[in-house]
């Protein structure tokens, strides 16, 4: 899939070139790399129409900034129903209006679309680490630091940190990568006031949320997270989706072991076969990934599902 720039009606539309489904009473205005976002159209029948969007999950998979042509199936419910469930368990406003099909979603999507209330969003990736690994192990290795943090000496891949950190990152263009930022740099950015309560509420919904997971033997090592303001009660709100295997890094407590890359629930079957000999395919080539084999698809789902129901303790049904 690739990214586009056009227009539609209202003005300039930035996205992905998705094959979005038409839902009646709903006007499509915009596709990520898995989400596709609609309004209520004129005469829908909705009430307060401007304050709502529909965000509907879908089974695409992306990797290395690129949306693959394979899709895994039912990834778009996974990510939707534990997302929901997550709003559930947390003590902080989200931004759910609704999610069933008396709620107003359309049919064709109950079980992976959201009713959600318009946030003016911040413009920073919200991300909270208790262990070290991926981009921040690097930093670590050269700097003894993550997002210019100081960290004790001796930690190795997996490790598990003395007390969570807040490690934001600035939102990038679509189809660049995200850039690690300091703390300080968010308060140019937001401000004092609301950078703070920005880490704040981060570090809450990771420790609520890494209890809950440990207590059902999964590590959340990290989690990203994105919050607006509401226009409506001024509060800052979580949205997008929470703690799914999209946005979140989590391990197997039974068979964590720090010094080594740790084995995820999530698509580390995808990236691992596209950086295969079997895959014949070079990520810095520029080329379009090839489509997925039948296994690797599987595996994926398998372990996405798997997640949903560990976390949640509810069969995927």
């Amino acid at each position: 899939m690739t990214e586009f720039d056009g227009t539609t009606g209202a003005g300039t539309k930035r996205g992905y070139d998705a094959d979005a489904p038409q839902l009646e009473g709903w006007k499509h205005i915009y596709s990520g790399k898995v989400r596709d976002l609609y309004e209520p159209a004129e005469g829908s029948g909705l009430s307060h129409p401007s304050d709502v969007v529909l965000v509907v999950a879908s089974d695409r998979i992306s990797a290395y900034d690129y949306v693959l042509s394979s899709e895994i199936p039912d990834k778009g419910r996974v990510l939707t129903q534990l997302s929901l469930w997550w709003f559930e368990q947390l003590n902080v406003p989200n931004h759910v209006v609704g999610s069933t099909a008396d709620d107003g979603v359309p049919a064709d999507v109950v079980g992976r679309a959201m009713i959600c209330r318009r946030l003016e969003m911040y413009p920073v990736e919200c991300i909270a680490r208790g262990y070290l690994t991926g981009s921040g192990l690097a930093e670590y290795r050269e700097h003894g630091t993550v997002c210019e943090i100081p960290l004790p000496p001796g930690l190795v891949d997996g490790s598990r940190l003395p007390e969570a950190v807040f490690t934001p990152s600035a939102k990038a263009e679509i189809g660049e990568h995200d850039e690690n930022i300091t703390y300080e740099d968010v308060t140019g950015m937001v401000g004092d006031d609301a950078a703070a309560r920005l880490r704040d509420l981060t570090l809450e919904v990771y420790r609520e949320a890494e209890r809950i997971a440990r207590g059902r033997g999964i590590i959340l090592a990290d989690t990203k997270v994105e919050f607006g303001v509401d226009p409506l009660t001024g509060d800052i709100t979580l949205g997008d989706e929470v703690l799914t295997p999209d946005s979140s890094r989590f391990w197997d407590a039974s068979t964590w072991e720090p010094g080594k890359a740790q084995p995820s629930f999530d698509k580390q079957f995808v990236r691992d076969w596209l950086t295969s000999s079997a895959s014949g395919w070079d990520r810095h080539s520029g080329e379009e990934p090839p489509a997925l084999p039948a296994d690797v698809v599987e595996r994926t789902r398998e372990r996405y599902v798997e997640a949903y129901e560990r976390l949640t303790g509810r069969s995927f049904a």
